[in-house]
């Protein structure tokens, strides 16, 4: 971090009476959540777009043949990747909550 950006931050801090690790763990925390906000609607459009409310549910209509295998296949690892990847952020969320 640069002189500027840390006196910044020292000086925001200040303004907002709090510890420069707080604001810092809040920032964090507000990243992460608007990170976890964007994976949650690019998941909720691939299941909007098969008119499905979950994964499992994909699967199922991909497994029966309601839905073509291509791209729902893809669209369906995407959205895997996508839940393990909210996981691994709520994670992270709840570390920098305890903290």
């Amino acid at each position: 971090m640069t002189t500027a950006a840390i006196s910044t931050m020292a000086e925001i801090a200040g303004t907002l009476k709090m510890t420069e690790d707080d604001l810092f763990r809040q920032a964090l925390v507000s990243f992460l959540t608007e990170q976890k906000r964007e994976i949650l609607q690019r998941r909720l459009n691939i299941l909007t777009r098969y008119a499905v409310t979950s994964i499992a549910d994909l699967e199922d209509r991909i497994a029966q043949g309601e839905v073509a295998e291509h791209p729902a296949w893809e669209d369906l690892i995407v959205a895997e990747n996508l839940a393990a990847h909210l996981e691994e952020l709520d994670v992270y969320l709840e570390n920098l909550r305890d903290a």
